[in-house]
């Protein structure tokens, strides 16, 4: 079914269709659970084989309309292509719905340090990989670290890339100050530093960057004719003739590329520009890492006041080896090592990291609030220091009446009853006179 759809002023005219595909269709029954108009059904994987050839035409030919995309709205949001699909989860796992959001709202920008645990072997299976690219061929960047030093070895993916980063600012500045760099390229120079910190208009200004030092580089015969030209004499001057044999040395000695002191430093940043735009570093877990074994790291790495975030998926459970009570499993409950129910209360990871004053930290469950959801990873992101996610993660481990078709009504059923807080920390409003705290 195709329908017709208000894009909105200013935009194009679309139509929206929804295609499923019966073979990657794991039967969960989420989107049944979730859909606010019941017009989802499950039906038998037998009567809907025809519509694989409906989803791959839509998978091959539909594009991504810019217009229509965006990350400050739940719906825009999911116009957006996610770069994460067909994971090894159980069916209707609540992590990889916060997984497949963060991928949206960050892209081919992101790098991911994954603690051992659930979200490890969903998100790297042996010989497959949910992560996937774009049209372009990017994605994320995804790693699997162990258990106790999952923190660490995402603080590490920061360090490494900022010392490139570092580098690459530093020859961009030695490059802008040479006297005969072409104009347009130190206006992209600069348009870069500029937005150097800023994630969103960093990628599009790395992105002209590149394509003008490419433009840029000149090739030893370009830099022969150019020494042979009317035009040579306005950007040498007196040097002229030495430059004019210095070209002619190179083509003797079969060198590509000019090697003059603009020339080097392009060649020198081309060799990193995957490392030119802002990169988004995320360290995912879930609350056994997080709250118990990992726990030390991750404190240290949210101390240390750098701009990487933290995605928790929180199970309350250790849901990879069956279903333990960890430090997150609440007072009461019933788990494995608590057969009688908890006997002590739940940690409390965010009130921790709330301590320190300079941590973004955001408590969030989907199915009970999603645009609350979509804000918290947003302004983690853009918020420049260590942040907080903690997801609720209903697991298949809780024995949810009815199944994991009701993951998402779990959540809000969590929060309307007082048992999962949601709210935000940001220490940013403190800058503008607010309170940093919205619950």
């Amino acid at each position: 079914k195709i329908v017709d759809i208000k894009a909105g002023k200013g935009k194009g005219v679309y139509q929206y269709t929804m295609a499923v595909s019966p073979l990657d269709c794991m039967g969960c029954g989420v989107c049944v659970g979730v859909c606010p108009t019941k017009a989802i059904t499950m039906e038998p994987q037998e009567s809907q084989a025809a519509q694989q050839e409906v989803f791959d035409y839509c998978v091959a030919q539909v594009a991504e309309k810019a217009d229509m995309v965006g990350v400050t709205s739940v719906k825009d949001s999911q116009f957006k292509t996610p770069l994460l699909e067909f994971s090894g989860s159980c069916a209707g796992c609540a992590e990889t719905s916060y997984a497949r959001l963060i991928t949206q709202v960050c892209g081919d920008r992101m790098y991911v340090s994954n603690a051992t645990g659930c979200s490890s072997i969903w998100g790297g299976p042996a010989a497959t990989s949910p992560f996937t690219v774009d049209k372009e061929g990017k994605g994320p960047a995804w790693a699997n670290s162990l258990f106790e030093d999952n923190a660490e070895h995402g603080l590490g993916f920061f360090y490494g890339q900022k010392a490139i980063r570092d580098r690459l600012v530093q020859k961009t500045e030695a490059l802008i100050a040479v006297p005969y760099t072409d104009p347009e390229l130190k206006a992209a120079a600069q348009a870069w530093l500029d937005t150097l910190e800023d994630g969103t208009a960093n990628a599009a200004a790395a992105k002209k960057y590149i394509a003008e030092l490419e433009e840029c580089r000149m090739t030893v015969d370009d830099c022969v004719a150019f020494t042979s030209s009317p035009a040579a004499a306005g950007v040498f001057g007196d040097k002229l003739p030495e430059m004019k044999a210095h070209a002619q040395e190179m083509k003797a000695a079969g060198k590509e590329f000019c090697d003059c002191e603009a020339c080097t430093l392009v060649t020198e940043i081309l060799s990193h520009k995957e490392f030119l735009s802002k990169k988004s570093i995320w360290i995912f877990g879930g609350d056994g890492w997080a709250y118990d074994i990992g726990f030390g790291g991750l404190d240290h790495v949210l101390a240390s006041g750098e701009d990487v975030n933290v995605m928790v998926f929180d199970t309350e459970v250790y849901s990879n080896t069956g279903g333990q009570a960890s430090k997150s499993t609440n007072f009461g409950a019933v788990a494995q090592f608590a057969a009688a129910g908890k006997s002590t209360a739940k940690k409390s990871l965010a009130e921790i990291a709330m301590s320190y004053g300079y941590v973004y930290v955001a408590q969030v469950a989907m199915g009970a609030n999603m645009a609350q959801t979509l804000t918290a990873i947003r302004e983690a992101e853009a918020y420049h220091g260590p942040s907080l996610v903690i997801g609720y993660s209903p697991c298949e481990m809780h024995s949810i009446k009815g199944g994991m078709l009701h993951c998402q009504d779990e959540m809000k059923k969590a929060v309307e009853c007082g048992y999962w807080n949601m709210f935000r920390f940001n220490p940013d409003l403190k800058k503008e006179g607010k309170s940093p705290f919205i619950m």
